[in-house]
Parts: structure tokens; C-alpha cells; sequence
């Protein structure tokens, strides 16, 4: 495998630096159900805050992620490209190989105590899900999110994982101190789809059940209605079913997003597509002739219909990764002696 080409791309660590070493990898298995047919690289990573390259279209500059490859096995995930940097495969291996950066959490506080850093927001979630099944074994969030409370750095977490309520004690206490996003990726929730598309996810209906558990501690949670599937779960019925799901549970946003395959996914969707249904294989090459995204007007026809059932059912739209914070309560004033003057202002 080509462990050493993965070089930080940070002005926090050396550019020419690799995360590991090969001579550090410790591959294990673990014969249980959950895990049967899985691999997993135990791996001590140099560096775990990652600058995101200029060139993206997200709107944050730091991400931390402390699994590669994801049991989730979303067939139209775009972080699969990311497993043929370690020359292991962009399809089932991306499934099932997945690497832990066991040192994570000691690693991350390290670096947040470094005078070098500023303080910026760090996103979870933007590649892999780092509430992913492994999460259960490996355990590496709950340190992450100490360490970003004690350091009362602000962070959001987008995830597909029902694992985050675990930590929502911890996650309440950082929201004391800082800014705290928590988003919950849904994009359709029409069972028969979930099942062949998202097959390693649980359920939609649990996932809108976190972000009801979250409002219902004070925390706003809001939805990502990714990806909005063209053809198979876009319609005008299918689109106002999922809204009104997610505007159920409480959620305070809901923020869509148009399926994109870029390289390494593109290859995986369209084989399952071509084996799911074979009649929509022509209508993608042409929608996605012109590269990794739909047409323009497409994106905005869906924004624009997912915008209006989001008001009619009382909910709005605003960017993924906004922090919600709680807010602690005003202390009671004492009760004062002195005669009070009544305003109307």
C-alpha cells in the first residue's frame, strides 16, 4: 500500500511530511457480525487538522477526520477517490478497508494547544462519517470532542450516524463554550432506495430521530437533504415527502444538495446503476456529460422546490456547517428595594 504518498498539506506540520509510516500500520479483524468481512489499518497519524485545499467549493477551512474509507457504503460517496491515494480500492475496499488514526484524539489536543493555532472552526463529517460503525469499537469521537471543549474551539458535525447521540452529554457541555453545528445528512426517505443506496446507513426515519433527540436538549440540528437523486428520488411527491419529514422532527434547516460523482465515485454509481436500473444509465451520461456536477438549472430547480416546501412547512434554509449554540441562561437579577419605573421600550 502507498501510505508514505499522503503528505499534509498544512502550515501546521512540515509539507514534505508523510501522515504515517507503513512500518506504523497494524491491521486487525474482528470476527463479529458487525464487523465480518471488514479490515482495519490501526495507524498513528502525524497530523490530524487538515487544511482544506483552496480550490473546494466548501465554505470551511479545517477539517478533522479520523477514519479513511467508510462502512456507510454509500454507492455515490466522492470520498472514495481519496482510497486509491493508498492504493486500495475505490469500491468494496473503500467499503471495507477502513483506516483508524488511533492516536486522534491525544494528537488533536496537541494541536489545538499549539501557539500556532488561531482557534478556527474545524467540520466532522466532510469526508468520511465519523460516526461510522467502527466508531463503536474505536471510540476516537469522544476524546475529539474533549478536547475541542476544554480548547473551546468551535466545530460541526455532519453525519449519517444514529452513534452521535452517545455523545450528546459531551457535546452539550462544548456547546457551552463554544460554537457547536450539528447537521444530519438525509436525502430522500423511501426505504426500498436507502436499502440498495446506502445500504451501511441506519434508517432515515433514525436519523431524523437524532435531530429530534438534539432539539429536544436544546440543541438545533439541522438536516442536509443530500443527495437529492436525479430520476429516482426527485419528483415533486418524493421531494415534499422527505421536507415534510424532516420539518416533523424539529429540524431548523434543511439544506439541499444535488447528487455529484466525481471521479472514483462516478465509476462505482454508474455500475449500480447500471445494474439497478439500466433504463436511467443514458439519461445520467448526458445529465453528467459535461462533468462531476448536474446542470446548473437542474441544481437550481431543486433549491428552488426544496426552498419553497422548506416555508410551507416552516422550516428554512441556511449553510450546512452554521454553529448553533446553547446558550446559557441570564442569571435572576435580585430583587431590588428601590421603586422600579415601569417603560414601554
Amino acid at each position: 500500500m502507498r501510505w508514505e504518498n499522503l503528505t499534509v498539506d498544512s502550515e501546521h506540520s512540515r509539507a514534505d511530511a508523510a501522515l504515517f509510516g507503513a512500518d506504523a500500520v497494524t491491521t486487525r479483524t474482528f470476527d463479529t457480525p458487525e464487523f465480518r468481512g471488514m479490515t482495519f489499518h490501526e495507524i498513528r497519524a502525524r497530523s490530524i487538522i487538515n487544511r482544506v485545499p483552496a480550490v473546494s467549493r466548501m465554505s470551511f477551512q479545517w477539517t478533522v477526520n479520523p477514519y479513511r474509507g467508510c462502512s456507510h457504503a454509500c454507492v455515490y460517496c466522492f470520498a472514495r477517490k481519496t482510497h486509491s491515494y493508498l492504493d486500495l480500492d475505490t469500491g468494496l475496499g473503500f467499503d471495507s478497508q477502513i483506516v483508524v488514526k488511533i492516536n486522534a484524539p491525544e494528537l488533536l489536543r496537541r494541536q489545538l494547544g499549539s501557539r500556532r493555532w488561531q482557534g478556527e472552526h474545524i467540520a466532522m463529517g466532510t469526508n468520511v462519517d465519523c460516526y461510522q460503525r467502527a466508531e463503536g469499537r474505536y471510540r476516537l469521537m469522544p476524546g475529539i470532542i474533549s478536547a475541542l471543549r476544554d480548547h473551546a474551539n468551535p466545530f460541526s458535525i455532519l453525519t449519517k450516524g444514529t452513534l452521535i447521540l452517545r455523545d450528546l452529554e459531551l457535546i452539550k457541555q462544548a456547546a457551552q463554550v463554544t460554537d457547536v453545528g450539528i447537521s444530519v445528512s438525509v436525502g430522500f426517505t423511501e426505504e426500498e432506495l436507502w436499502r440498495t443506496v446506502e445500504p451501511g446507513t441506519p434508517a432515515p426515519e433514525r436519523r431524523l430521530e437524532v435531530v429530534r433527540t438534539f432539539g429536544d436538549h436544546g440543541i438545533g440540528c439541522g438536516v442536509l437533504m443530500a443527495p437529492v437523486i436525479p430520476f429516482l428520488s426527485d419528483s415533486p411527491a418524493q421531494l415534499r415527502a422527505t421536507v415534510r419529514a424532516i420539518a416533523a422532527c424539529g429540524a431548523t434547516s434543511v439544506t439541499p444538495l444535488v447528487l455529484h460523482l466525481r471521479p472514483g465515485a462516478r465509476e462505482w454509481f454508474m455500475a449500480w446503476l447500471g445494474q439497478h436500473h439500466p433504463h436511467l444509465v443514458a439519461r445520467y451520461e448526458r445529465m453528467y456529460a459535461e462533468g462531476s456536477y448536474a446542470p446548473k438549472w437542474y441544481q437550481r430547480r431543486i433549491t428552488r422546490q426544496v426552498h419553497e416546501l422548506a416555508e410551507e412547512y416552516g422550516i428554512g434554509p441556511t449553510r450546512a456547517d452554521t454553529p448553533r449554540r446553547i446558550r446559557p441562561p441570564e442569571p435572576a437579577e435580585p430583587p431590588s428595594s428601590e421603586p422600579t419605573q415601569l417603560s414601554l421600550l
